[in-house]
């Protein structure tokens, strides 16, 4: 049982929460199960024993997954100095997550991606993930510069969509504009006034939605990039709509216009992966 705040495991865990590698620090028990069920291999657990003597834990040791090593019992102050929720749950893990370029994401044609450009806030980026995957988008580019999806607060606001949605970090437009070739991208972005309206615009075939950092927005080469430049409709006294929600209008419009030729699901199975 891990005791110790100085316990070398304990060191090597908390310097996760600063890392842009290939591990990512899952803390609870919903984001544990979400990688056990999404297949992750998990190289640590560390867990309260009461956690493990509940319920909630005895459920979570049934679940089918790759469970690399037993969990290890750990002292609930020391779990709770090594994560970064106010409350961990009684569980982290250590989760083998590795993010490639733009290789990583499928070619799917006629759905939508995601572009975020220059994001810094990891909150955000979990909330963007996913409102993503529930819209059915077949993936998620990040820019050069934006924050790494295995930062512990956007895993955790993403409830365990990083996990599942293919996520490329590093993209440069033209590099993710040559993996998509074969699915004819339409760059396309928001702008809060002078664009199509959202609602009458043509939002046919394979749609890479642009959305910029908070506060600077997109930047010029990406609004000179996108053929398309949507504006939604709403009140004068509004100037604009938070990142998150703006990106969701958009992509849920493509998935209603959409669903009845896809299906439901919007999972791209079956289609021509890159």
């Amino acid at each position: 049982m891990i005791t110790s705040r100085q316990n070398q495991r304990a060191k090597d865990i908390r310097r996760l929460r600063r890392s842009k590698g290939d591990h990512a620090l899952l803390e609870g028990p919903h984001l544990v199960a979400a990688a056990l069920a999404a297949g992750l291999r998990l190289d640590e657990i560390l867990a309260t024993p009461a956690f493990l003597a509940s319920a909630e834990g005895r459920r979570l040791a049934r679940l089918p997954g790759d469970w690399a090593v037993e969990p290890l019992e750990v002292d609930p102050g020391v779990l709770a100095e090594l994560t970064d929720a106010d409350s961990p749950r009684g569980v982290l893990a250590v989760a083998y997550l590795p993010r490639g370029g733009v290789e990583a994401l499928p070619v799917v044609p006629s759905h939508p991606y995601l572009y975020l450009d220059g994001l810094q806030d990891p909150g955000n980026l979990g909330a963007l993930a996913r409102v993503a995957e529930a819209a059915g988008a077949a993936g998620l580019a990040l820019s050069p510069g934006c924050v790494h999806p295995n930062h512990p607060r956007a895993l955790r606001a993403s409830a365990g969509s990083l996990l599942r949605l293919p996520v490329a970090v590093n993209a440069e437009p033209d590099a993710l504009t040559r993996h998509l070739a074969a699915a004819h991208p339409r760059w396309t972005a928001l702008v809060p006034r002078d664009g199509e309206d959202l609602y009458r615009a043509d939002l046919a075939g394979t749609l890479v939605l642009a959305v910029g950092a908070e506060g600077p927005g997109l930047s010029p080469a990406l609004l000179a990039r996108a053929g398309l430049r949507l504006t939604i409709p709403m009140e004068p006294q509004v100037e604009s709509l938070n990142a998150t929600v703006a990106a969701a209008l958009v992509l849920f419009e493509v998935r209603r216009r959409t669903a009845g030729n896809r299906g439901s699901s919007g999972s791209g199975k079956g289609e021509t992966q890159g």
